[in-house]
């Protein structure tokens, strides 16, 4: 009913504009209408008409009609009755004080016995284990035999689940479309976080109203329980990756001010270009609501990819990130590329945003997406951030060509921060998403365990077509 009744409020608020506008802009009508001959009573009649038909299409779709019908309905029945406010208040203050502390223990629980079974896990780069693929279980061959990594696996539909087909003793492991579902570091990783199953269970058991309960591994791999089934899209891909949704990001790394700089000399022509802009939308997606960011495009001259942003940083939400990729297909490769004059410009936006204190105000990094550097640029690093070292420093060489890859190591090691070499658009996602360990080192180092609460979240789990989405 409250949603209903914002609609309401819109629509009628709309109109009301509207008609307002109209009678504003009939004063001008009417100077001019006069200078033609258009008698006043006709223009008067116009907008008179023009509001009665805003009036009665407002009435038609917003439903207020009906909604006064409905209260005249229950007027009799209707009594006023004093409640204390204040208590409501507070009881609900307990309440949520008291759901809240549930979920974090439960996390914790969660945490603790990740840790405890990391701890007792021995990589072991020949392991060879069987798991519940999300997408392959209950799967067969052309034979009727259960594929790999598939397995008969007991789904059930749970009305807590919005009548989803969900297995509440075990979780499934979901690997992103463009990684080996048999990789050792996924394999080894799958199999010491089987001790997650029991918490899982446990939690549920001791607070029914959890719904569902995610790892999400650093490695590329997402648990989840209750065990579920995934479905593919038309193309036979699943392009979720835990390690970009909003909950890893926040949890793993500290708010950060970043400058993507981005080289499109003449040498960035073609392939090397896209392989660029692709690397540069996958950085985006790393970034959440508590960042901040800008890019700019470099080669004789600086160019900022949204001019009106010039010299700032902007929050990377929803909208500016979507912003920033339309721009990014409208950059082409010509000229020399003078690094200096860009990374001097990246550091300096970053020290004037961060003493306005509008920014981040903590981490701050610059991403370099460039085929070469012909120097290491010692000079700049030692005016804007040596000793100090507070901006690190992520350099991705596009290409294949190695010839300027020990400047950028030099780089990378230098200011604190990690180097990467991109060589066809299937290598983007995973080198990109490596600048994450680094950036989260600092909490890592400290033993930091803070609880971290993500925006609301709508579980829009489609049971009719049992699917998930996340």
């Amino acid at each position: 009913m409250l949603w209903n009744c914002s609609i309401l409020v819109s629509r009628v608020g709309c109109a009301s504009f509207l008609i307002f506008w109209i009678t504003v802009g009939t004063s001008v009508l009417d100077v001019n209408a006069s200078q033609q001959g258009i008698p006043l009573s006709v223009v008067k009649l116009w907008a008179s008409a023009f509001g009665g038909e805003m009036k009665s299409i407002s009435a038609k779709y917003s439903g207020s009609q009906l909604l006064q019908k409905k209260y005249k309905e229950f007027e009799k029945s209707v009594r006023v009755e004093e409640i204390d406010g204040m208590k409501v208040v507070k009881n609900l203050s307990k309440k949520m004080e008291e759901m809240f502390r549930m979920k974090a223990e439960a996390m914790r629980r969660l945490v603790e016995a990740a840790e405890e079974a990391h701890l007792q896990h021995e990589e072991n780069p020949e392991l060879q284990y069987e798991y519940f693929n999300a997408v392959l279980i209950n799967e067969v061959d052309e034979e009727g035999n259960s594929v790999e990594l598939g397995g008969e696996f007991l789904l059930e539909p749970n009305d807590h689940f919005n009548n989803l087909s969900v297995n509440l003793s075990l979780s499934v492991v979901q690997v992103p479309t463009n990684m080996y579902n048999k990789d050792p570091a996924i394999v080894n990783g799958v199999y010491w976080s089987e001790a997650l199953n029991k918490v899982f269970v446990d939690n549920f058991e001791k607070d029914p109203s959890l719904i569902w309960q995610y790892f999400g591994s650093a490695k590329g791999f997402f648990r989840q329980y209750p065990g579920v089934k995934w479905h593919p899209d038309e193309h036979g891909v699943i392009a979720f990756d835990c390690r970009n949704r909003k909950w890893y990001i926040q949890a793993a790394t500290s708010p950060k001010d970043v400058v993507i700089l981005v080289d499109v000399s003449g040498s960035m022509k073609g392939l090397r270009l896209t392989i660029a802009r692709q690397t540069v939308s996958s950085i985006l997606d790393t970034l959440g609501d508590d960042d901040f960011v800008n890019i700019i495009a470099y080669n004789q001259e600086i160019h900022y990819v949204e001019p009106c942003l010039n010299g700032t940083l902007v929050r990377a939400d929803k909208n500016n990130k979507a912003h920033f990729r339309e721009h990014l297909d409208k950059l082409f490769a010509k000229g020399i590329g003078l690094l200096g004059d860009a990374l001097t410009e990246a550091f300096n936006i970053l020290n004037e945003f961060n003493q306005t204190g509008h920014g981040s105000v903590c981490s701050q990094a610059i991403m370099l997406v460039t085929d070469g550097a012909t120097q290491m640029y010692d000079d700049v690093f030692a005016k804007f951030n040596w000793p100090d070292r507070k901006v690190r420093i992520f350099p991705y060489l596009i290409g294949r060509e190695s010839a300027f890859a020990d400047n950028m190591k030099w780089m990378a090691c230098a200011n604190k921060g990690y180097f990467s070499q991109i060589s066809t658009l299937a290598d983007v996602q995973e080198n990109v998403m490596r600048y994450l360990h680094v950036m989260s080192r600092p909490k890592v180092i400290d033993h930091e365990h803070d609880t971290v609460w993500t925006e609301a979240y709508v579980d829009n789990t489609l049971f009719e077509a049992h699917k998930v989405k996340l």
